[in-house]
């Protein structure tokens, strides 16, 4: 080997160092297990600056550099300290800490199937979101279904009353269609939790129970918004620190149907007598 071609080999295997070290192996997935500790002292006053969008609420959460995909250049450079810092700032108005929040996957065992209106009841108590559908007013599919997903609760830990309670902006969609016209239906699913995986229950399995409640959203009066306070907050401890620009507020769903599918062999129409007699245990 001469010396010039010992040289050029010495070069391309430096270069080939200096790029591995710019790279790092990342987990498919993309989850972490680290949770974002709540911040009681955080100055809602800062929220709305990481919110500011024509066209969704939660589009700009966060910095452009955290979407990066390859598919479309970053015009403006931003460096790491200011990318920490935004991301930092907008994970805690949407992450708190879970510990002591009820969840599907910490819900005790479903009733019987035979049981259907406890098994409505169950549901709706220990689904923390679900998908209501109500017909749109946007421009390009005015008068046809629309879907969105909502966090929801039917009461605190220890009070279920299987009436769902909403926290909702007037920015919202969903708002907006609900305002031209006040019915709707919400959907839940027991995938939600651990009970369907654990059996190997597809979805879409009719031993995987789902819930629709069909009725009329109306704005919680002033009497019943202690309540509505307390169901959403203790369940969405989040919700708390949600930008009060967004002017939220409280409604509910008054019930006039109760759909359920729990088991193969047909569906359940539950009267509401039954469905508001049940309890979820």
């Amino acid at each position: 080997m001469t010396p010039s071609s010992f040289a050029v080999q010495s070069l391309l295997f430096s270069a080939i160092l200096f790029v591995s070290d710019s790279y790092s192996i990342r987990n498919s997935w993309g989850t972490t297990n680290d949770v974002v500790e709540d911040d009681t002292n955080s100055d809602e006053a800062v929220a709305p600056a990481l919110l500011v969008d024509s066209v969704g609420i939660w589009k700009q959460a966060y910095p452009s550099t955290v979407y990066r995909d390859g598919t479309e250049k970053i015009k403006e450079p931003i460096s790491k300290a200011d990318d920490i810092g935004q991301v930092s700032s907008a994970s805690r108005v949407f992450s708190y800490r879970i510990e002591g929040v009820k969840s599907p996957a910490t819900a005790p065992p479903p009733p019987p199937h035979e049981e259907t209106a406890r098994t409505a009841r169950y549901i709706a108590h220990y689904s923390d979101w679900g998908h209501l559908a109500t017909i749109s007013t946007l421009d390009k599919i005015k008068g046809l279904p629309f879907g969105n997903i909502f966090s929801v609760s039917d009461g605190p830990l220890d009070n279920s009353t299987g009436i769902p309670y909403f926290y909702v902006t007037p920015m919202d969609n969903t708002v907006a269609d609900l305002r031209s016209f006040p019915f709707a239906s919400l959907t839940f699913s027991e995938a939600e939790g651990d009970f369907c995986r654990k059996h190997l229950y597809d979805p879409e399995d009719p031993r995987c129970a789902r819930l629709t409640l069909t009725g009329q959203m109306v704005e919680v009066e002033s009497d019943e918004i202690d309540f509505a306070k307390e169901a959403l907050f203790s369940r969405h401890p989040v919700m708390k620190k949600w930008p009060v620009g967004h002017k939220w507020f409280f409604m509910k769903l008054v019930l006039q149907q109760v759909w359920l599918q729990d088991w193969i062999g047909g569906v359940s129409l539950i009267p509401l007598e039954d469905y508001f007699k049940a309890t979820p245990q």
